[in-house]
């Protein structure tokens, strides 16, 4: 499934090492066109930035649940926020775990 026309998202900041894990799940999970390292942490996961739609994210909160071990439910109120970036997911899953 291709998410990007142009390849890559140009990052404007660093990934730290939990960023650029959870980065790699994301791109294998959705089979995404894209390095892990070029994904912007800060840039929207939903819709513009990466171009993830809601079957993604879907997708998404179940390989994280996989991954790390953390529940994300579909009816909390903060999963706008939760979702927003890469940085923001991450943040999420170390205060839960």
């Amino acid at each position: 499934m291709n998410k990007l026309t142009n390849g890559a998202v140009l990052r404007s900041s660093a990934l730290t090492v939990e960023e650029l894990e959870l980065a790699q799940l994301i791109v294998s999970a959705l089979n995404l066109e894209v390095q892990a390292e070029d994904i912007d942490p800060e840039a929207q996961l939903y819709g513009e930035g990466l171009g993830l739609d809601s079957i993604d994210i879907l997708e998404l909160a179940l390989a994280v649940s996989r991954a790390y071990g953390i529940k994300l439910r579909s009816d909390d109120d903060n999963n706008r926020k939760i979702f927003s970036s890469l940085r923001s997911l991450n943040q999420h899953i170390r205060q839960r775990r």
